[in-house]
């Protein structure tokens, strides 16, 4: 039984190491390019002039460490808990093939963002906004640490989609990695405070669909609106995107 113990203390520890490194390396990445080397070269594409102050860093890391002892222990539970094998997780590729492999990550994007919009958009009744998502809206103007900086509730709240997916779809460890580290790359890139986005992006056939910096940085400048997270067709499809927002666009898009 302590054996047994030991073996899952360190397997959460894992997760918790493998959560907190996805963090931290696409967030100091971003930081160290867009907000130290590029600072004053690439100005002319950030979105909002001023640059948050080191204190505004500081909040937004400390609460998204939270929120990785929270995302550890939710994805501890579903994974390496007695729950697990109640999940359709399956471990060899050859037994649903690498096409399914591969459709799998795309499906897990669709319902994160479906699932992300309609939690997000809840979140914003005054009813709610207090008690989960104003944490996350006191960066005004975010940087890459923002990207998990939630409120312990939102952080839940957020986690929720990880307790969905191994139930109602058949996943493989390593598509749920893929998935992951491009929620995370995303993640970062919306709350990087510049467009990467090239300019006439956000009109363009394919654009009009995904969701950029420029649009999620006006979610955290005004508050309402723009509530998608990788694309925007639910925001275009219930009216939820803003009316300045290819305006916008094409001011910061190279």
């Amino acid at each position: 039984m302590f054996e047994q113990d030991v073996a899952t203390s360190t397997k959460v520890l894992y997760v918790f190491s493998v959560i907190l490194f996805r963090y931290l390396f696409f967030a100091t990445i971003a930081f160290i390019v867009f907000y130290k080397f590029k600072k004053g070269s690439w100005k002319f594409s950030k979105i909002q002039p001023l640059f948050p102050r080191s204190k505004e860093y500081l909040r937004e890391i400390r609460y998204s460490l939270v929120t990785v002892v929270i995302f550890t222990i939710i994805g501890s539970l579903i994974f390496l808990s007695p729950i697990t094998p109640f999940t359709r997780v399956y471990y060899s590729v050859e037994e649903y093939g690498w096409g399914y492999f591969f459709i799998s990550v795309a499906v897990m994007l669709v319902l994160h963002d479906a699932y992300f919009y309609w939690t997000h958009r809840a979140m914003h009744h005054p009813r709610l906004f207090k008690l989960f998502h104003r944490v996350h809206h006191l960066s005004t103007n975010p940087s890459p640490w923002a990207a998990f900086a939630f409120h312990p509730l939102e952080a839940v709240v957020e986690a929720g989609i990880l307790v969905i997916i191994p139930f109602i779809l058949p996943i493989h460890p390593f598509a749920i990695a893929l998935f992951l580290i491009a929620m995370m790359i995303y993640n970062v890139y919306g709350h990087l405070g510049f467009e990467l986005y090239p300019r006439g992006f956000s009109r363009s056939v394919f654009g009009k669909w995904i969701n950029t910096s420029v649009n999620h940085n006006q979610h955290h400048a005004h508050f309402k609106g723009n509530y998608g997270l990788y694309f925007l067709w639910w925001d275009r499809m219930m009216g939820t995107l803003r009316e300045d927002y290819d305006q916008e666009f094409d001011q910061f898009a190279n």
